[in-house]
C-alpha cells in the first residue's frame, strides 16, 4: 500500500490519512498454526514501517478459573516450556480443561520449547473451540480467514462472532472488519461498527481506533469529530501508534479538541519514536517550521532520514537536507544511523 502523500508546505496535516492502516489482529502462532539526542531518531529502537502489519496477541498466561496456583501457568509464566506442555496436555486429557488446551495448542504452535507442530495445536485449539472457548475460536477464525477458501472464511466469520459474544476483543474487532470491508458478508458499516464498540469496550487498540474513524467520517454512526478525538486518545493511551499519529493531527489542526500545536508535537514525537513514519514525516516538518517545538533543522533533518529509510518521501524536506551544510548533514545522519539505514545525499 502506498504511503500517503507529504502534506504541501502548509503545516495543516491532512486528517482520515490513516484508515487504510486498519489490519486484521491475529493470536501467536495463528500462521505456524495454518502452515506447520532524545528527539533524534537515534534514541528509539526501530520498530516496522506505516501501514503496520496484524497486531500480534500472546499466549494466554491466564490459569484456569478455580485453581489457583495452576502448575502448568507458572511453568509457562517461568519459561518451562516442556513442564508447561507436560503438565497442560494431562490436565486437558483428564478434565478436558479447555484453557489448558489452547495453552498446549499455543505452546505447540510457537514451539516453545518444543519442537514446533502446526497439526497437534490446531487440533487442540479445535478441541478446546468445541468447548466454547473464545481464545480457541478466535484463533481458528484466524486461521480460516487467512486461507483462499471462500468456504473457510465463512466459517471464519461464525467463529469469531462466537469469540467476541464469549467477550474477546479481538474476535469483536475482526468481525467489525469483515463487515466493513464487504469482502466476506456484506458491507454495514453500521453493523461493523457495533462490532468495534464491543471491542473498543475492551480498550482493545485497533477496534478504539476503527471505531474512531467511523465517527470521523460518519460512516456507520452519526458523524462526531469530538467522538472521534476521544476515542483516537484512549487509542493512544493503549498503545496505538497509528491512532497517535491520528490524534496528533486533529489536535495540530484543532479537530473536535482545542488546537494545541505544543501537545500535537508531542504526540507526533511519541508515534515516531515507535516507528510511526507518517509521525516521523509530521515530526520532521514540525521541528523544520518551529511549530509546537523548538526550530531544529539537524532533528528535522534525521526524522526525514527516517522516515525516507522507510519510503516516504517528502520533497521539501529533500530540499532542507540540501540545503545544510556537510557538518549538519552528517550530524543528521548520525543521529539516523541507529534507526535505519539513511539514503546517500
Amino acid at each position: 500500500m502506498r504511503p500517503p502523500r507529504a502534506p504541501g508546505r502548509s503545516l495543516a496535516f491532512p486528517a482520515g490519512a490513516l484508515l487504510a492502516c486498519l489490519a486484521w489482529t491475529a493470536p501467536a502462532g495463528a500462521a505456524q498454526a495454518q502452515s506447520a539526542t532524545e528527539t533524534a531518531p537515534g534514541a528509539a529502537k526501530r520498530a516496522a514501517p506505516n501501514p503496520p502489519g496484524p497486531r500480534l496477541g500472546t499466549p494466554s498466561t491466564q490459569a484456569p478459573l478455580g485453581v489457583d496456583p495452576d502448575p502448568a501457568f507458572t511453568a509457562y509464566q517461568r519459561g518451562r516450556y516442556r513442564t508447561a506442555l507436560d503438565l497442560a496436555v494431562s490436565r486437558a486429557n483428564a478434565q478436558g480443561d479447555a484453557v489448558s488446551m489452547v495453552l498446549a495448542a499455543e505452546l505447540l504452535s510457537q514451539g516453545y520449547g518444543v519442537r514446533q507442530d502446526p497439526t497437534a495445536a490446531r487440533k487442540w485449539y479445535e478441541a478446546a473451540a468445541a468447548k466454547g472457548n473464545p481464545d480457541a475460536l478466535f484463533t481458528l477464525g484466524a486461521i480460516l480467514m487467512a486461507s483462499a477458501s471462500t468456504s473457510n472464511k465463512d466459517q471464519a466469520v461464525d467463529f469469531f462472532r462466537r469469540a467476541a459474544e464469549s467477550g474477546n476483543a479481538r474476535a469483536a474487532y475482526n468481525l467489525g472488519l469483515v463487515y466493513l470491508q464487504g469482502q466476506v458478508a456484506p458491507k454495514e458499516p453500521a453493523i461493523a461498527a457495533e462490532w468495534f464498540k464491543r471491542g473498543a469496550e475492551r480498550d482493545q487498540p485497533d477496534a478504539l481506533y476503527a471505531l474512531a474513524t467511523l465517527y470521523r467520517d460518519g460512516n456507520g454512526v452519526p458523524r462526531d469529530p469530538v467522538e472521534s478525538a476521544r476515542l483516537l486518545q484512549r487509542a493512544s493511551e493503549v498503545g496505538n501508534d497509528v491512532a497517535t499519529t491520528e490524534l496528533a493531527i486533529v489536535v495540530f489542526n484543532g479537530t473536535g479538541v482545542p488546537k494545541d500545536e505544543e501537545r500535537a508535537a508531542a504526540l507526533f514525537r511519541k508515534a515516531a519514536l515507535q516507528g510511526n513514519t507518517i509521525a516521523q514525516n509530521r515530526y520532521a516538518r514540525i521541528l523544520s517550521a518551529g511549530r509546537g517545538a523548538p526550530k531544529d533543522v539537524i532533528a528535522a533533518a534525521a526524522w526525514h532520514l527516517a522516515a525516507k529509510a522507510q519510503n516516504l518521501d517528502d520533497p521539501m524536506l529533500d530540499k532542507l537536507v540540501a540545503s545544510l551544510t556537510p557538518e549538519q548533514r552528517a550530524q543528521a545522519q548520525t543521529l539516523v544511523k541507529p534507526w535505519a539505514p539513511a539514503p546517500a545525499y
